[in-house]
């Protein structure tokens, strides 16, 4: 018997889609990702990006305050360690992303913690295959997979990711250890100059690490970094090592001259990182239309329809301009919408 509709991906687009699914009767079927390590290192484990931060404040619904005993009464047993690990700071990543997954379960959403390793759109129900073995056809199906991003691949980067290593300015950068204390941005191009400007609101210095002598961004774009007071550019420079301690988190960074092959210290209490996302789409193996960055093509504007009739792309893995919780989502809901209305329109 085939699915109506197969949710691919676990952050914020596809709960929100197996959400809307699940309320309007389809009975759909969420394929969360596998707890492997090899999802573990390139931080594509079930729950998405969403659950690798700290805090979350600007995800509407979630002042600041004490939600333990929401969490306690939302979430089953198994998960009351995150009511005891709650900070009372209003919500943070994993909370978050587990209450949109409970909810998702409690409107019937089934849930396989696997992953979709081969597509086949050319038949019609469109068959999937799963890491597991699981064989699976469907009428129609999601894809939100996201988009993980790109780090520099030091051991200290790693150690303190979300303890002073990120790679959202607008998700964390407004978080007390960043404000009025420098921080460091390593990029040269627009995204890494637009995190920059963006943590210079809070930042007391923003020092832009960039390998060339010249910025990759777009020439007005790279004027504003220029000129900013408080952007301070490190020209010809990488990053050796992340500066830290356990109990601190980021302290600052190594950085390497690589014209005059001299090093230096920085102090900073945040290391943010704006080399770029890569959207999660291998298993796709080119089955559906993507743009020049690799992100599935929306083929309609305003919709989520893609190259295949029939599948639909919510999330990051469809957004490489916004890339937020909160637009993921909406973008959940339309995924939903869109495949409801196209079962209706053929009959299943």
């Amino acid at each position: 018997m085939s699915e109506k509709i197969v949710i691919i991906g676990s952050g914020p687009a596809g709960w929100t889609a197996a959400i809307y699914s699940a309320r309007a009767a389809l009975e759909p079927l969420v394929f969360e990702g596998a707890q492997t390590e090899e999802n573990r290192l390139q931080g594509t484990l079930p729950l998405g990006q969403l659950a690798l931060t700290t805090e979350v404040e600007n995800y509407p619904g979630f002042p600041a305050g004490d939600l333990s005993a929401y969490l306690t009464s939302a979430l089953p047993d198994e998960k009351s360690y995150l009511a005891d690990m709650h900070q009372k700071e209003g919500v943070s990543g994993p909370e978050l992303m587990e209450l949109m997954r409970q909810q998702a379960a409690n409107f019937g959403t089934r849930i396989e913690t696997d992953d979709i390793v081969e597509v086949d759109f050319d038949s019609r129900p469109f068959k999937l295959k799963s890491m597991g073995g699981k064989q699976v056809e469907a009428h129609t199906v999601i894809i939100a997979t996201g988009a993980r991003a790109n780090y520099l691949g030091l051991e200290s980067e790693a150690r303190f990711k979300n303890n002073g290593v990120s790679a959202c300015a607008v998700c964390d950068g407004a978080l007390p250890r960043f404000r009025e204390r420098p921080v460091i941005v390593v990029g040269g191009g627009d995204s890494a100059v637009e995190e920059a400007d963006y943590l210079s609101k809070f930042a007391s210095t923003v020092y832009l690490i960039h390998r060339r002598d010249q910025l990759r961004a777009s020439k007005i774009m790279a004027r504003r970094a220029i000129d900013h007071p408080k952007i301070e550019i490190v020209w010809n420079s990488v990053v050796e090592e992340v500066l830290g301690t356990d109990a601190d988190g980021v302290t600052g960074a190594r950085i390497k001259n690589v014209v005059e092959d001299g090093t230096r210290d920085l102090d900073a209490s945040g290391f943010f990182v704006a080399i770029g996302h890569t959207p999660n789409t291998g298993f796709l193996a080119g089955k559906l239309e993507t743009n020049e960055k690799g992100y599935v093509r929306w083929t309609t504007p305003q919709r989520t329809y893609t190259s295949v009739e029939g599948v639909f792309a919510s999330g990051d893995v469809a957004d490489d301009y916004y890339r937020q919780a909160i637009t993921a989502a909406g973008t959940g809901c339309m995924a939903a919408l869109d495949a409801e209305r196209y079962l209706a329109a053929k009959g299943i």
